[in-house]
């Protein structure tokens, strides 16, 4: 080899030593990364935040959001390849549209029921409920309420066969969604029901685009707007507790982690999820700033 070819060598391992150490010292971070998802509406970005500043709070670990990760099925399949550590579901959720099992209403039943099968089929572990139930919730303006006499979802019936109805995608495609309310209810609709953003289900009904819409009970526009929430009279709907839902792994590896979200448990009952939802949807404020604000009356 010449002098050049030596010199060339020479340089080419003091670049690969280099990369080694620089290799080495990026590997050397002891501080593991937990990813926090959520689905694409306004509560689930709260609750997300949530979990993601008590972790923050509680323990030493780096957290990462992912938010507004679309539907229950994205998120779903998000943990189960290990792209996201954790989110928060709804049992009735679970049960239903994941496990595609028949809808119970017993809400201690279904949460041990999906537990299990969420813990041998998928190697989730679902947490303690946050403590409050967000079923899908019927609504008309409060106007029609009081002009019609509507307190049910029955009630509703014999009007809303010509009403304009607007829901989600979601609702369309779950089993404890349209096809199922609908037969439940004998409730035929032409023309056949629109679908929108969720976020604009609530707008659109006050402004009289349509005349029965679905929505999620804690939301915080409901009240806000002057909507009215029909009763499920015949009990179609199942629970939807809130629940973190956690990579069987990541506690594994962290079982910190348990410890942190437990104090969580119990701790949001549905007027504050729609005050919570509220602030950001009604108010406007930042999320990261409403979320703190929780905290810090909850864990002073």
């Amino acid at each position: 080899m010449n002098r050049r070819g030596r010199h060339r060598a020479r340089t080419l391992v003091g670049l690969i030593a280099i990369a080694v150490l620089l290799l080495s010292a990026c590997g050397s971070d002891s501080t593991e990364r937990i990813v926090i998802g959520s689905k694409n509406f306004t509560e689930q970005a709260v609750l997300a935040e949530i979990l993601a500043q008590h972790l923050e709070r509680r323990t030493d670990l780096s957290v990462e959001r992912r938010l507004f990760l679309a539907g229950t099925l994205i998120c779903h399949q998000s943990i189960i390849s290990g792209s996201i550590d954790m989110y928060v579901e709804y049992t009735g959720t679970a049960l239903t549209a994941i496990l595609h099992e028949p809808m119970r209403a017993d809400e201690g039943e279904v949460l041990e029921h999906t537990r299990r099968l969420y813990a041998q089929r998928f190697g989730l572990e679902m947490l303690d409920p946050l403590g409050f139930n967000n079923t899908f919730a019927m609504l008309v303006r409060n106007e029609d309420a009081e002009r019609l006499g509507l307190r049910t979802i029955s009630d509703a019936v014999p009007h809303a066969r010509e009403w304009r109805l607007g829901f989600g995608y979601e609702f369309l495609e779950r089993p404890d969604g349209f096809p199922g309310f609908s037969k439940a209810y004998g409730l035929e609709m032409e023309p056949p029901p629109r679908l929108m953003d969720l976020g604009l289900v609530y707008r659109t009904l006050r402004d009289g685009q349509i005349d029965l819409a679905v929505g999620n009970s804690t939301d915080g526009l409901i009240g806000a707007l002057n909507l009215f929430i029909l009763e499920d009279d015949l009990g179609f709907f199942p629970p939807y507790e809130a629940v973190p839902v956690v990579r069987r792994e990541t506690l594994s590896r962290h079982p910190e982690i348990a410890e942190a979200l437990a104090e969580l448990s119990g701790k949001i009952d549905e007027a504050e999820m729609r005050n919570l939802n509220y602030a950001i949807d009604g108010e406007h404020r930042n999320l990261k700033e409403v979320v703190r604000e929780f905290l810090d009356v909850e864990f002073p």
